[in-house]
């Protein structure tokens, strides 16, 4: 059948004649490149030393979510690491991205930005996860309940990877950040 297509079009000048992949494939793949791309453009050389750092924080408390939810890696379990490998990213860029402003904006001192900068944006990053965590807590406390079978390990999962990736974020992102940029 491919030959007799081939036969048909090859016959039209400029045209070729492949078999590939799906074009929803193609498109799903070219877009993911190309939103890594804005990223990184946005953000710079920072998105890839907080990409390499931020999830192992957020990592710590899910894995302890899961044991908390009785050891199973479920799908919902899978979903609450995609979210909150999101928020902890995203609490990670907001902190950067306040140094790098404080930096651009005249303060010389790397030092002196990186703990105002922290400071800063401490209240904006605990109020996301506070509000994102107190959420959360009726739907993890639902645990065994019928109906809860997907949100509740999901719930546990993001709510232990909030504490433990936001109290790390203000410590351990700062620090990081003073030591790569020194």
């Amino acid at each position: 059948m491919l030959q007799d297509i081939r036969d048909k079009v090859s016959v039209l000048p400029g045209t070729n004649v492949s078999v590939g992949q799906p074009i929803s494939h193609r498109i799903d793949h070219m877009l993911s490149g190309t939103l890594a791309n804005i990223a990184v453009k946005i953000f710079g050389d920072d998105l890839r030393e907080l990409r390499l750092l931020n999830l192992p924080l957020a990592l710590v408390g899910g894995v302890a979510g899961v044991f908390l939810a009785g050891g199973v890696l479920s799908l919902a379990s899978i979903v609450g690491f995609i979210t909150l490998f999101g928020i902890a990213t995203r609490n990670g860029i907001m902190l950067i991205s306040h140094v790098r402003h404080l930096r651009a904006a005249g303060m010389e001192d790397l030092r002196r930005a990186v703990m105002e900068g922290a400071s800063e944006r401490l209240a904006p990053i605990l109020m996301t996860a506070l509000a994102a965590g107190l959420a959360l807590v009726p739907i993890a406390l639902g645990m065994g309940k019928p109906g809860s079978e997907i949100q509740a390990p999901m719930a546990i999962v993001i709510f232990c990877g909030l504490l433990t990736s936001t109290a790390l974020n203000m410590v351990v992102i700062p620090a990081a950040y003073y030591l790569f940029r020194k």
